[in-house]
């Protein structure tokens, strides 16, 4: 396989949202691209998906030799993998479709090109079954749109080679994603599993006539949202301990988990997650203090409010 910084030929299979956003994605960053997508009016659908995309492409920064130019509709599978160094699966989610063009992919790509699927739940393992060279097939899993929304999640099956994870994720990062590799399969991965649990919860909400839908999103756009967009909801949680950080926020907080506030089970808090949580929080803080993390998330829940218009004048909310 050639070197992710070397890569220059990527070929994305499925130009639907998903496929057209990572269409997107790649030639703003000087690759050239071909795609194909069985549908009938995929190539019309995916050039105005990419004009569409390429305004806000612009605002981000488009790499010196970036150009929509260098787009090639295929009109075969094979001729879209032709010189493919790299290629992107984003097909619908369904399983034995997946199995099925993955497997087409593997049998008309040279062993050494590593293949990702843009699946949203489905684990490597299960989609992999019918390839003949399943090392090199890994899960790329993106955030709708893939051109705006940093993060790829990046996981192998069991029968993923470990260098091709290892190399999937190297690519990306020179791709410009903000990369999540993961140790083990988990279904739905990680950040799907929490938007998950937060729509379920929601839904119980509005069919209880505990909440409205705007009810719902105001919640979140107005209140935790904002913080989650400078740190996450471990930081988070770490902040609401004061000083004391995580420990002091666990030991505070810790009883409210028996307490019936959402519809999921709540994990025992023995010693052993206790000190995993407060333990990780300390890593991901990686050397600044409460103080620093404090003054950093009201910067940027500053920035954010003022960003998205919500900032007053007089510098009120």
């Amino acid at each position: 396989m050639p070197d992710p910084e070397d890569v220059r030929q990527v070929a994305c299979v499925g130009a639907g949202v998903i496929g057209g956003g990572w269409v997107a994605h790649f030639l703003a960053r000087g690759y050239d691209v071909t795609a194909w997508d069985p549908a009938p009016d995929a190539g019309g659908r995916l050039r105005r998906l990419v004009d569409a995309a390429w305004p806000a492409l612009e605002q981000l920064g488009l790499v010196a030799d970036a150009s929509r130019d260098r787009l090639t509709v295929a009109t075969t599978l094979e001729e879209a993998l032709t010189g493919a160094e790299f290629v992107q699966e984003s097909a619908p989610e369904k399983l034995d479709l997946k199995r099925e063009l993955l497997a087409d992919i593997d049998s008309l790509t040279p062993p050494g090109v590593v293949v990702a699927s843009s699946t949203s739940g489905y684990p490597m393992t299960d989609m992999q079954t019918r390839a003949g060279t399943p090392g090199r097939l890994v899960v790329g899993h993106p955030f709708n749109p893939p051109y705006l929304i940093p993060l790829v999640e990046v996981v192998g099956g069991e029968r993923t080679d470990p260098a091709a994870v290892r190399w999937a994720s190297r690519f990306y990062e020179v791709a410009g994603k903000s990369v999540l590799t993961m140790d083990r399969e988990v279904p739905g991965f990680i950040a799907n599993r929490l938007q998950e649990a937060l729509w379920r919860e929601a839904l119980h909400m509005v069919a209880n006539g505990e909440a409205t839908v705007g009810d719902i999103d105001l919640s979140i756009t107005e209140g935790p949202g904002l913080r989650w967009s400078v740190m996450g909801p471990m930081l988070t949680f770490a902040l609401a301990g004061g000083e004391g950080g995580m420990a002091h926020m666990l030991d505070h907080f810790g009883p409210s988990l028996k307490s019936p506030w959402t519809r999921l089970e709540a994990p025992e808090l023995d010693r052993a997650l206790y000190d995993a949580v407060v333990a990780g929080c300390d890593d991901a803080a990686d050397g600044r203090t409460i103080a620093d993390l404090v003054a950093e998330r009201d910067r940027g829940v500053i920035a954010v409010l003022r960003a998205t218009g919500r900032l007053g004048k007089e510098g009120t909310v």
